[in-house]
């Protein structure tokens, strides 16, 4: 008998897609998700990751450091066009909800 793979080592996933999926259906007004749905975000959020990560390691060694720090994180957001304007609101402190306090 074959054991049932998850979705997430079917996907080829680092992230887990069930959390995301647990997430999504959780809250209010998400009342119907297709089965894709998760997965799909599941593989957005990873690619990103991945990318702001690679970015961020090429600032730190740009810097002669080995560890990555918030810093190095913040300056490959700030340098990559597409990822600050996805990005940007968060860059500047704005938390998007109209509230400025």
């Amino acid at each position: 008998m074959q054991r049932k793979l998850s979705l997430q080592k079917r996907a080829k996933l680092q992230f887990p897609v069930s959390r995301v999926d647990r997430l999504l259906r959780g809250r209010q007004g998400s009342l119907r998700l297709s089965s894709e749905t998760p997965v799909f975000l599941t593989a957005v959020l990873e690619y990103l990751t991945a990318n702001i990560l690679d970015l961020a390691g090429q600032e730190a060694g740009i810097n002669h450091r080995v560890r990555i720090s918030p810093e190095h994180v913040q300056r490959a957001l700030m340098n990559n066009e597409n990822l600050r304007c996805l990005f940007q609101p968060m860059i500047n402190g704005d938390t998007g909800d109209g509230w400025r306090g």
